[in-house]
This record gives structure tokens, C-alpha cells and sequence, in this order.
């Protein structure tokens, strides 16, 4: 945990700096892109406002660059009955945070970094007055969503603020309505996945490459809880992809470009937004010249460390407990201004396809079956050197006219299978019951060599700066 917030130091005028921020959940921070000034200040007239700054003390520095915290509520005012049942939106609205991210804007415009922060997050929610019944309660421990439950974004603030020592100087609130109207403002956004996602609870159902979703759909996408055994974090995931593809879709479709299209898209992202009284006209237009050169690449995600994702509390439940000294170095970073993601220079040249199941989790034995001398001695140091646990002993097929390469495999691993495949370029799949973990690969004729692959949920690379897990915009995108 950071050290007590350090006083906050006099006010200081800032320098002219360009907003470059994410988009859709953090939608309304890119609305205003390309805007004249009256265009801006209509714009600006559809927000709602709150104040969740009002009477705060001992808040931390502001340090460099600027600070968004984003709330996504599950409010569905404004979602019509029959979209309710398409979507499976059923039930009353609650009005309670469904998402929240800590969106961090470099002080040289070019860089975006956005922190996901668990809603189930083991916090200490300061003293507050509660605000539906007026009583005064005591600091205490509590799921990170009780605070806005209980004070509404002022008390959010503080408990972010608190837990982080990150200064926050905007602060935005969108809901599903908003959420649905943006995606379908900018003809759809497409995400890729390597398994089939389904999920009961949202209506998800999407298959395996890149499908174009709606508003609805893509609702049901960031909602997801149980297409897997990872419910929020793995939510959360998808929730920074789906961001990343937003970037994508609104940069390179020319929205940005088209007053009409992109008058468009801000009022339906504007349609049910909140957000505080200093983000005017003057930011807004800060953004327009600043998304000009915009893209994935430009923004970076990561997750709070955790140290404990099933932490049991007595009258309170299942938690998430961050990991100390890793969060405190992630907050640290934002406070300081300094990328989460290893940049450029240091990243690999080649783009890999993302699958599965990480390769070093898959064994894999190589045999030849084309009668090339070597072959088998090559494919077995590719595999190896993208990460594949290789025996190192390759062996001959009985069969040394193979055509096709062939993958026997358990179908109890069937997920590590369809991973080595997509190495071996969509290699032919045999089930083989009761083999056990090893893949056997038969080579055929049609091999060329192994194709690079990394886990499909991707996590950072542990060289990363300050140990921060975090990946860019443009590792997470369909392209």
C-alpha cells in the first residue's frame, strides 16, 4: 500500500497538454476530436454534472500529466424492453459500479495508460456521511464498489485516492445506455477470440476469429463472467481489449475525420454521461488537437497486481487483495509519469498470433515423417525457441511420406492442441485418448516453419519497467 497522501500542494496553472485517453468505457474523454469551439461547447452542454471534488483534504500531489477516474455503472434507464430480453438485461437497474479504471495521461500527450481496478478490491473506505440515509459511519474494510454504493463519487474518490496516492483530476461516469449507443454510432467493433466464448448469464455466444459486435453485443462481451474460471480478472481483460479495438475502430474507420459521423458519436456517447465541472470546453478542445495522431499503440493497459484473487473476509465475502509491493510500484509509475508497458526499442519485431494456452505449458514430442534429413531437428529448436517444452529428441515416423503435418493429442487437452496447431500452421488434430499431456507431432510434407504464438489472455512480459504487468494497445487488438 502507498504511503499516506502527501499534502496537496498549492494550485498551479497547467500547460496546454492534449487529452489522449481510451475510448468507449473512458468514451467521452475522445468525443470532441476535430471540434470547432461552438461545436465543443454543444458538446459539452449534453454532460451532466457532479461535483466529487467538493470539501476533499489531504489529497495527494498532482504530479505530472492528468489522472481519469472512469466508473461504469450498471444503470439500464434509457435500454428499451426488447433490447433488455435480446441482451439479457433483465432485473431493476442498481446504479452500481460495474467497472472502474484509473486512466493516466503522460504530460507529453503521448501516451495513455489505463489500470483497471477490481470492483471487489479489499479497501478501507474512509469516514463518510452515507448518502441515501444521512448516517455518519466510521472508516472501515469493504469491497471497493461499497464506497460509491454508500457516497456516490465524491466517497469513490476518496477511496481511490487513498488506496493509490494517485491524484485524480477528472472524473467520468458512463452507463450501459451510453455504452451501447457509442458502439453502435461507430457501425460496430470487432474483437477476436481463439476459443469460443460463451456465457449464459450475459447471452454471449461468439466463436472462434474476429466477429463485429453491436451495442448490445458488445455489452455482453465486457460483461462476461463465466466463460472461464477467471470471472472479473478475466472480465477485465476483455474489457482492455475491447477499449484497444474501440481506438482502432474510431482512428482508422476516418470517424475522427468526418464532423457529421463524429458529431454522431459524441452525442451518443454523451447521451448518459456524468462527469465534474472541470472538464469543459478547454480540455475538450485539448483533446481535438491531441487525437490527431492517435492510435492503439498509443495507449497501454494493466491490471492492479493481485496478491490474493479469492480472499475470504467475514461479513463481506469473497475479495480481491492486491499485491502490496507490486500495486505500490504500478502507482508509482502513474505517479511519476512513467510508462507500464516496455517500450518500442525493447519490443519484439514480429507480431504473434495469440492462442490458448501459453506455449511453455505444452509438451510436445516431434517426429519426421517426410524423410527430409533434419527436419525434424529444426521444427523441434523452432517450437522450443517460441516456447514449446520440446523433448529435444525428435524421432522418424513410421510413415515417412506424410503428407500433412498431424498432431496426436489427448482430448482432455484439446485447448493445448488447438495452440500447437495454430504453431504449426492449422497442423491436421487425431484424438488420441488416454496419451496423456504430450502432444506428438508427425511432420508432413507441408511443413515450413513454426509460427511465432503467445497466450491469447496476454499478461506482460516480467522485464517489463518497475515489474509492472501491462501490455500496449496494439498487442490486444484483432489486428
Amino acid at each position: 500500500m502507498p504511503s499516506p497522501p502527501r499534502p496537496r500542494p498549492p494550485a498551479r496553472r497547467t500547460p496546454r497538454w492534449g487529452l489522449r485517453v481510451s475510448a468507449v468505457t473512458a468514451a467521452v474523454v475522445l468525443a470532441v476530436s476535430g471540434f470547432g469551439h461552438t461545436m465543443v461547447s454543444g458538446v459539452g452542454a449534453q454532460i451532466d454534472r457532479v461535483d466529487p471534488f467538493k470539501d476533499l483534504g489531504d489529497r495527494p500531489d498532482t504530479g505530472k500529466g492528468r489522472n481519469f477516474l472512469v466508473v461504469g455503472l450498471d444503470n439500464r434507464d434509457g435500454i428499451s424492453d426488447e433490447d433488455r430480453k435480446t441482451y439479457k438485461l433483465g432485473g431493476a437497474p442498481c446504479r452500481c459500479t460495474d467497472t472502474m479504471m484509473l486512466v493516466h495521461v503522460s504530460e507529453g500527450a503521448d501516451r495513455a495508460s489505463i489500470v483497471s481496478l477490481p470492483r471487489d478490491s479489499y479497501a478501507t473506505v474512509p469516514a463518510h456521511v452515507h448518502e441515501a440515509t444521512g448516517e455518519r459511519r466510521p472508516a472501515s474494510r469493504q469491497k471497493l464498489n461499497a464506497a460509491y454504493a454508500q457516497g456516490g463519487p465524491k466517497l469513490t474518490v476518496r477511496t481511490v485516492e487513498q488506496m493509490t496516492g494517485v491524484h485524480v483530476h477528472h472524473y467520468l461516469e458512463v452507463d450501459f445506455t451510453s455504452f451501447m449507443r457509442t458502439v453502435d454510432a461507430l457501425g460496430g467493433v470487432p474483437v477476436c477470440t481463439v476459443r469460443p466464448l460463451k456465457d449464459s448469464y450475459s447471452g454471449l455466444d461468439l466463436p472462434v476469429g474476429t466477429t463485429k459486435l453491436n451495442g448490445g453485443e458488445a455489452l455482453q462481451y465486457v460483461r462476461a463472467r463465466y466463460v472461464d474460471g477467471a470471472a472479473d480478472l478475466g472480465r477485465m481483460q476483455r474489457q482492455q481489449r475491447f477499449v484497444a479495438s474501440v481506438i482502432d475502430r474510431a482512428t482508422s474507420s476516418g470517424v475522427l475525420m468526418n464532423p457529421v459521423r463524429l458529431q454522431e458519436v459524441a452525442s451518443a456517447m454523451l447521451s448518459s454521461v456524468r462527469a465534474d465541472h472541470g472538464f469543459g470546453s478547454e480540455e475538450m478542445l485539448a483533446l481535438g488537437q491531441a487525437m490527431r495522431d492517435f492510435s492503439p499503440s498509443s495507449s497501454e493497459f494493466a491490471t492492479v497486481p493481485i496478491g490474493k484473487a479469492k480472499h475470504q473476509v467475514p461479513g463481506i465475502g469473497e475479495t480481491v487483495k492486491w499485491h502490496p509491493q507490486k500495486a505500490e510500484r504500478l502507482f508509482a509509475a502513474l505517479r511519476e509519469d512513467r510508462p507500464l508497458a516496455p517500450q518500442r526499442p525493447q519490443r519484439r519485431k514480429s507480431r504473434a498470433t495469440g492462442v490458448e494456452v501459453a506455449p511453455e505449458n505444452i509438451r510436445v514430442q516431434v517426429d519426421n515423417g517426410t524423410g527430409t534429413a533434419g527436419l525434424g531437428h529444426r521444427a523441434d529448436e523452432q517450437l522450443r525457441a517460441t516456447g514449446f517444452r520440446t523433448t529435444g529428441i525428435p524421432g522418424n515416423a513410421a510413415e515417412q511420406d506424410v503428407e500433412k503435418t498431424v498432431i496426436d493429442y489427448d482430448p482432455r487437452w484439446d485447448r493445448s492442441a488447438r495452440s500447437l496447431a495454430v504453431a504449426l500452421n492449422d497442423a491436421e488434430l487425431r484424438e488420441v485418448k488416454g496419451q496423456g499431456p504430450l502432444m506428438k507431432v508427425t511432420l508432413g510434407q507441408d511443413f515450413r516453419k513454426v509460427r511465432p504464438v503467445r497466450e491469447g489472455e496476454p499478461e506482460a512480459d516480467p522485464t517489463t519497467p518497475g515489474g509492472v504487468a501491462a501490455v500496449n494497445g496494439d498487442d490486444v487488438t484483432c489486428a
